[in-house]
């Protein structure tokens, strides 16, 4: 059996307490070591067998967990993050349909939402944004034509942004063109929940200088919407006295 397990943002004590039962139990740890916080692994136990991901090629990690089903063990791949965004975790499964291989899903906390924490953010404020968008740049991975960050810029909503810290300059000046003024307020939140965080409000227009002042060239996430501001939205009708709800009758004013 394979589990694939969030590792969550970078926090230890960020992980499930799901995907924390899964590392104690597992015989066999297949971890993202550019990535998830090797602190994690004091969950496994003395005699659990481990592997760093980032030595290994896509064949190297299915030959490991081939053995380890041979064996009858249990394995967990612990990804970064939630496994589910950007976790190059779809191929790992084809490839265990193909060798029936049986598998389950840990979810974790994803970057975003450990950058949102850390800035005290809510994505969705009334009139403001209902949306959030997760993208990321063209890198060695394409993007399809269709999403591309000037696409997305035109709803002027919350975006969230991995894997493009090292292009920062073009990715400005694609928001921008996109539709988002320059004075859009943004944020890079560098290591989001890590002991090491570093996270800087800033605008579009700024956020390059932001950047390269804080030594921030890789392992970041780039919020960018209205919503970092906090400020001219409405209340949640949810709350409001004269709002009714099937728990809670609404109060007429008088």
């Amino acid at each position: 059996m394979v589990n694939f397990v969030g590792a969550g943002t970078g926090a230890v004590d960020l992980i499930t307490v799901r995907g924390m039962r899964l590392l104690e139990k597992a015989d066999v740890i297949i971890y993202a070591g550019s990535l998830v916080n090797p602190e994690l692994l004091n969950y496994a136990k003395k005699e659990c067998e481990i592997h760093n991901s980032a030595y290994m090629t896509l064949e190297e990690v299915m030959d490991v967990i081939k053995d380890a089903e041979n064996k009858g063990l249990n394995t967990v791949r612990l990804h970064t993050g939630d496994p589910s965004i950007y976790g190059a975790i779809r191929e790992q499964m084809d490839i265990l349909d193909e060798l029936g291989i049986k598998y389950e899903t840990c979810p974790g906390v994803s970057a975003c939402f450990g950058a949102a924490a850390s800035l005290n953010l809510e994505y969705t404020l009334p009139e403001v944004s209902q949306s959030l968008i997760i993208t990321r740049m063209e890198g060695k991975t394409s993007v399809p034509k269709k999403e591309t960050i000037e696409s997305f810029a035109t709803h002027n909503t919350t975006m969230a942004i991995y894997l493009s810290t090292g292009m920062l300059e073009e990715l400005v000046e694609r928001l921008i063109n996109g539709g988002y003024k320059k004075y859009t307020p943004a944020a890079i939140v560098y290591k989001a929940t890590w002991p090491e965080e570093k996270a800087f409000v800033c605008t579009l227009e700024t956020l390059v200088k932001t950047a390269e002042e804080n030594d921030i060239r890789k392992t970041a996430i780039i919020l960018v919407g209205d919503i970092i501001s906090h400020a001219h939205y409405e209340k949640s009708k949810l709350y409001s006295a004269d709002f009714s709800t099937e728990y809670r009758q609404g109060k007429k004013e008088v």
